[in-house]
């Protein structure tokens, strides 16, 4: 049987003074609940016929009314079968009426007694969704057009239409329906005679609680999701606005700390196998030490040693309590290293303690951490954790972001220096390598061609040859040279050596081959008491011979060349070669070390050599342990070239080394 015709159309016929009203669903459970409370307190028998919709509907009150049917025997339970809802008579009517028909679009509870008569009447109104499709909404916001009333004429008279209904479904109760019409059904007083409606109103009132309550909680939600969107959307803006990492991490630390009202918000950088991490970042919320720049544990951690297994955030309430970090766990973990010492979190005033590891597919880039101090525990909520494990993979996607770009601009520098070395590689080589050969050439064909030559011009023309044959040697030579400093191939054999031996034998080495005319006024000054260095002997005397000549090469023959060298505190040895030639602009004092710079150009220098000279010495100080640097008030202020050899560790040495007394500086 199908039955197409709403209770409620028929209910807004037949009293066409009603005006319908709408309610959700949680309103109809509210009312339905205490109209039930209403009957269940009261002790004289009433009609009440109530109807779900669906059997699991009706499933979740079954228990009420089972309640209900012992007050009164004239109670009616419709539903839809979804299972094992039947036709029924055992301590109430049960009508399991056709899915199809409207009542399966409605609900209804009817309470009629000889004290008071109350009905509830809706059908179910669809939700539209786009474009008019209509769609299944959500159980909260289901919505219902109907009347809600204590009026008894209205309860009688919907009371009436469902009885019918009943009796269409099940005509074997026809006496008892008839019956349940001549008792309840007849005109009584309005309203509430001699019955307190408390149980009503008390049942509405906790369902209104209940309500403000689940709002309040939803606000919270809506407030902390908002929060935390807030949040991740500032970090990302700052992803966006710079690729600076320690920008982008200085603003995550600070704003998860103020969100999360932390006492403190720590983040460090670190790697699977650190044994320690310094703390770069760090935000105080309260009266808290500060661990900015201090070594934090990581080997001796627990808590780390765990987050490396799971590579998950690890959250200890309360670090007292914490097996983990037992005095009797750490020694376990660190036998050799354990002290009596206080643990690094007591030091540090923690109480409660979160760790996040930020990742980048399952690699380890660093750790974010929450402190709470004081006497007191500290919990996170749920929403909160998840939160910091937002935070942490944003910032883990900083991160590698800043890392890539940091890389792509070195490697956009390597190659720009690349086409620069190209381009001074063939501009030198063209140079450098083309005229001496074509003087070669001449000379030779002159030699060749013209027999009675006399003996003066001849040897004039070997000597030009001879010359520039040399030239090529020695650029060749500075090609290998570089060559092998570059690529790792030297074998470096240091020994304890003198650095006056050094300069002694690199200044005889300089006027041996020196070709370019007078040099400049040259002065050694090393002190006697001068310690030894630790050095390659050949590769130190390469080294000052290079500077020095580099020096004179700009330096007139009227300026002065100065070799000097003290030792400092960082159990070094500096040596420096001032000149008061041609200068350097201050900003080219880095790359005059660079391969082939010409401060000239390669075709319009004033002065020979391939500018790899510098190069090379670069090279030989790092091979040694030192540093290289220049300085320079600009041009024609002079130049000032630096380089720093280690000192001999053992005093003894000094003695041992075989060296007699250290000459005095002396002037050349």
């Amino acid at each position: 049987m199908r039955l197409s015709v709403s209770v409620l159309e028929d209910l807004l016929q037949a009293l066409p003074h009603l005006r319908s009203q709408i309610y959700f669903k949680a309103s109809l459970t509210a009312l339905s609940h205490a109209m039930e409370d209403q009957v269940l307190a009261g002790a004289d028998s009433q009609l009440v016929i109530a109807s779900f919709q669906r059997e699991r509907f009706y499933q979740q009150e079954a228990h009420r009314y089972l309640r209900i049917s012992e007050r009164s025997d004239q109670v009616y339970v419709l539903a839809a079968p979804e299972t094992s809802f039947t036709h029924c008579s055992d301590h109430y009517e049960t009508i399991a009426f056709d899915p199809t028909d409207s009542l399966s679009r409605e609900w209804h509870l009817i309470v009629v007694g000889d004290q008071y008569a109350t009905c509830l009447v809706c059908q179910e109104r669809e939700s539209a969704g786009e474009e008019g499709e209509s769609m299944p909404p959500m159980d909260q916001v289901r919505r219902f057009e109907g009347v809600w009333t204590f009026d008894r004429q209205v309860s009688c008279q919907a009371a009436d239409l469902l009885l019918d209904r009943i009796l269409a479904y099940r005509p074997e109760l026809a006496t008892k329906i008839q019956d349940a019409k001549a008792r309840f059904l007849v005109e009584k007083p309005q309203g509430f005679q001699n019955v307190d409606p408390g149980p009503f109103a008390d049942r509405l009132v906790t369902y209104l609680q209940v309500g403000q309550y689940k709002l309040l909680k939803a606000y919270r939600s809506i407030a902390a999701q908002e929060r935390k969107e807030r949040l991740v959307n500032s970090i990302t803006a700052a992803i966006r606005r710079s690729l600076n990492p320690n920008e982008i991490l200085t603003i995550a630390v600070r704003e998860l700390g103020q969100a999360l009202q932390a006492c403190r918000c720590i983040l460090y950088r670190c790697k699977e196998a650190d044994a320690a991490a310094t703390i770069q970042f760090e935000f105080l919320g309260s009266s808290v030490p500060s661990l900015l720049g201090q070594a934090w544990s990581l080997q001796d951690n627990p808590l780390f040693q765990d987050i490396l297994q799971t590579q998950e955030r690890l959250y200890v309430e309360d670090v007292q309590t914490d097996p983990r970090l037992s005095p009797n766990q750490l020694k376990l973990l660190a036998p050799k290293k354990f002290t009596p010492a206080a643990p690094l979190w007591m030091t540090a005033g923690i109480r409660s303690w979160l760790m996040v590891p930020v990742l980048y597919q399952g690699r380890l880039l660093g750790v974010v951490e929450l402190h709470h101090c004081g006497n007191e525990t500290h919990h996170w909520a749920e929403d909160e954790l998840d939160l910091v494990d937002a935070i942490a993979t944003q910032v883990g996607v900083a991160l590698i972001q800043a890392e890539s770009y940091a890389n792509l601009e070195d490697l956009n520098q390597q190659l720009e220096a690349l086409d620069r070395t190209r381009s001074n590689l063939v501009a030198i080589t063209g140079h450098e390598l083309r005229t001496p050969l074509s003087t070669i050439q001449v000379c030779l064909e002159c030699l060749a061609s013209e027999p009675d030559m006399p003996v003066e011009l001849r040897q004039v023309m070997l000597n030009t040859a001879l010359t520039d044959a040399e030239r090529m040697r020695k650029l060749v030579q500075d090609f290998l040279t570089l060559s092998r400093l570059e690529s790792g191939r030297v074998k470096w054999h240091l020994e304890s050596l003198p650095v006056q031996e050094c300069v002694d034998l690199a200044l005889s080495s300089i006027r041996a081959n020196q070709s370019r005319g007078a040099l400049p006024h040259i002065t050694a000054q090393v002190p006697s008491e001068l310690p030894l260095v630790k050095a390659d002997g050949e590769w130190l005397v390469e080294l000052l011979s290079k500077l020095v000549d580099n020096a004179c090469k700009f330096t007139e023959a009227e300026g002065q060349v100065t070799i000097q060298a003290t030792s400092n505190a960082d159990q070094m040895v500096e040596v420096t070669i001032t000149d008061t030639g041609r200068g350097i602009e201050p900003n080219r004092l880095e790359t005059v070390f660079d391969r082939f710079y010409q401060e000239e150009g390669a075709l319009r220098r004033t002065t020979g050599g391939t500018g790899l000279g510098l190069a090379i010495c670069r090279q030989i100080v790092n091979g040694l342990g030192g540093e290289i640097w220049a300085e320079s008030a600009g041009r024609d202020q002079g130049s000032q070239f630096h380089f720093t050899i280690p000192i001999v560790g053992d005093n003894q040495e000094l003695q041992t080394a075989g060296w007699g007394e250290l000459p005095q500086p002396k002037e050349l």
